[in-house]
């Protein structure tokens, strides 16, 4: 099966993006607002550049990247795509969208936007990708993803589509695209941490009102060196603290060993104020 593609902004060249690298940066490591702006930007042009000219009158059902326990940066970014398709489709007679999660066992700790195409794809080739097949049987799915670099995830969603012989029609819909195969494929590690230099630059987003934890921001933290990170936790609130590590054993972070001595510290600094509580 061949899927509708559609992306936001096509990557042509490392400067001019059409959006900004900052907002960029800042949206996959956690900025609630600027996840808003690209989910209400991707479904209004997905709208104009689509759905206007083909409604689509099946049940669609929307399904954000795939994670495990801790949803991705896309996650935040889907909920604002939904809320804005939701009212052209209501607008236009269409139905409401429904979602679904597919499900990702990751083997991996390596920071996958650094790798060329070759080894994204023996990277995420152990991972394993499972869906609810009863429930979006005769639905028109829409797969979102914030970025397409080498289409490894691509690829892997069609795979899994293919195992479990899979007729729906299919969209798989980006906010933007690298399509100059001229450019390495770490330009998605420029575009990542553009405003994020040391664990110490995602205090602003952190503590700001419009936070959203996600995989990768929990990961940074954990991969920190532990001078670092200590003295990160130790400025944080107990909010945050427990949050990120009810999520840690949640994706079974615990089980890595080079993230270990950071998890220690914070099950140590739970059970400290825990104990002078008491």
């Amino acid at each position: 099966m061949i899927p509708y593609t559609y992306s936001l902004h096509k990557i042509h060249d490392t400067v001019n993006f059409g959006f900004k690298a900052d907002d960029y940066s800042r949206f996959k490591f956690g900025d609630a607002n600027v996840a808003r702006h690209f989910g209400q930007a991707l479904a209004d042009g997905f709208i104009e550049n689509f759905l206007t000219e083909n409604m689509i009158a099946d049940q669609i059902v929307v399904i954000s990247s795939p994670y495990c326990f801790i949803p991705t940066a896309t996650f935040a970014m889907k909920d604002h795509f939904v809320y804005r398709l939701n009212r052209w489709l209501v607008d236009n007679g269409g139905h409401a969208v429904q979602e679904a999660k597919v499900h990702r066992t990751i083997t991996y700790k390596e920071d996958y936007g650094e790798l060329s195409a070759e080894a994204r794809m023996m990277l995420i080739g152990n991972d394993s990708f499972h869906i609810d097949k009863d429930f979006i049987a005769g639905k028109t799915l829409l797969f979102l993803d914030d970025i397409k670099i080498t289409g490894s995830h691509e690829r892997m969603i069609l795979k899994m589509v293919k195992e479990y012989g899979l007729k729906n029609q299919i969209h798989m819909l980006y906010f933007a695209e690298l399509v100059n195969g001229d450019i390495h494929p770490n330009i998605e590690n420029h575009l990542n941490y553009y405003s994020v230099k040391s664990i110490f630059d995602l205090e602003e987003v952190i503590k700001s009102n419009h936070f959203c934890i996600n995989t990768r921001i929990v990961k940074y933290i954990l991969n920190c060196d532990f001078e670092s990170f200590s003295i990160f936790i130790e400025r944080q609130d107990d909010a945050f603290i427990n949050q990120l590590y009810d999520l840690s054993l949640g994706n079974s972070y615990h089980t890595i060993e080079s993230y270990r001595e950071n998890l220690n510290f914070i099950k140590n600094n739970i059970n400290t104020k825990k104990y002078k509580l008491i």
